[in-house]
């Protein structure tokens, strides 16, 4: 069972805390207000809130508890839900879904090394594709969370300076918009100022993962990230899926990790089963072809860095996390050319525009264009909806 927690809201009401299931959402509220919860020993109030922080501060034994309790509740060949389904259970279409959790930072790293060797060979021909520091530790910088928004949020094409064609620079709406396909990282327990985790106590601070799109305007980026990295190419929006599906739910899902070399400095060296085999699609629907397009299929199996790893190295050098932190891993791209996260790297820096079936092609994102990204782990048992996003103008 995925399980994933989000919050909806319906009419006039307040912004709660839901558990979707198929086309259903359950009422978290509800279900606590009669009484399903009342032997475990927290504050049910906290299903009360507009955002998730509150539930996952209660911590993970808590939590689990609290799938467990839902789990049992759901398979219990008693159905004890049934008679109270006019109260707990909602059509999702009737409902408003809102940003599931209150972001205070945000981080976006640099994690598949299939999407970071694109970029090398693209703009460093005749170097080596990976920059030297790149097997040694994990990259990353710190975005905005301010734009992160839900998804079905329209995106705007961002304004900004790039280089025009007689390589001076112009201000103006972006000509290379693009999407980048991340899962996101949510974090559930806050760490000390000063107090490293360990990779073997990092997943305790997950509580778990959306899809992620880190919205790109390319020309921008390439004109001012040099020598401070992203900043207006990047911070004018991100977009989030509406639920949260919990680390307890891959389990079953869990993967050896790869092998690194060289190998890495021992605050960061991980083994056993700490990647995870999520298949993850890129969708594109246009203006004139409102069918979904299936232009990229990848699995999270192609990062290089693992969730412990990447929290590890935040924190090695005392930085503190906070309950609701969203770390992102950076485009996952494989290696098959279909397999790539972003238009950047499927049309080549736009060399290589893709066709589409009405005939068109893109090289990178025309407005009324939809990006819709998907992810599932087995045969859907764990389902992580979707993300989406239209561009305007």
């Amino acid at each position: 069972m995925t399980l994933p927690y989000g919050i909806f809201s319906t009419g006039d009401s307040a912004p709660r805390v839901g558990v979707r299931l198929d086309n259903q959402i359950l009422d978290l509220d509800m279900v606590g207000r009669l009484g399903f919860f009342d032997d475990l020993a927290f504050n049910r109030a906290v299903f009360q809130k507009p955002v998730l922080n509150e539930f996952m501060e209660l911590g993970k034994p808590v939590c689990r508890a609290v799938r467990q309790r839902l789990i049992d509740l759901l398979t219990d060949p008693e159905k004890p839900l049934e008679a109270f389904a006019n109260f707990v259970l909602i059509d999702a279409k009737a409902t408003t879904l809102h940003l599931p959790i209150r972001i205070g930072d945000y981080t976006d790293f640099y994690a598949s090394e299939e999407h970071a060797s694109h970029v090398g060979r693209m703009f460093r021909p005749q170097a080596e594709p990976l920059l030297p520091n790149w097997k040694h530790l994990p990259v990353a910088y710190h975005g905005r969370a301010s734009s992160i928004v839900v998804s079905d949020t329209p995106i705007k094409r961002p304004n900004g300076q790039f280089l025009g064609p007689d390589q001076q620079p112009v201000f103006g709406p972006s000509n290379a918009l693009d999407f980048e396909l991340e899962l996101g990282i949510v974090i559930g327990k806050s760490s000390g100022l000063g107090e490293p985790v360990s990779v073997s106590e990092a997943e305790d601070h997950v509580f778990g993962f959306v899809l992620f799109n880190d919205w790109s305007a390319r020309d921008i980026q390439r004109w001012e990230y040099q020598p401070l990295g992203p900043f207006l190419g990047k911070n004018f929006a991100s977009s989030v899926s509406p639920w949260v599906v919990p680390l307890e739910a891959l389990d079953a899902f869990r993967i050896d990790s790869p092998p690194q070399q060289p190998t890495p400095l021992p605050y960061l060296q991980s083994t056993g089963k700490n990647h995870f085999d999520i298949h993850l699609e890129v969708v594109l629907q246009t203006p004139d072809r409102p069918d979904d397009v299936v232009i990229s299929r990848t699995n999270a199996r192609h990062l290089y860095w693992n969730v412990a790893q990447l929290i590890a190295h935040h924190t090695v050098n005392g930085c503190n996390l906070n309950v609701g932190d969203l770390l992102a891993t950076g485009t996952i791209s494989g290696s098959a050319p279909d397999s790539y996260g972003s238009l950047l790297e499927l049309s080549w820096n736009g060399t290589r525009p893709i066709h589409l079936p009405d005939g068109s092609t893109r090289t990178f994102l025309q407005d009324g264009d939809t990006v819709i990204l998907r992810g599932w782990a087995g045969e859907k048992e764990v389902d992580f909806g979707e993300v989406r996003g239209i561009i305007t103008a």
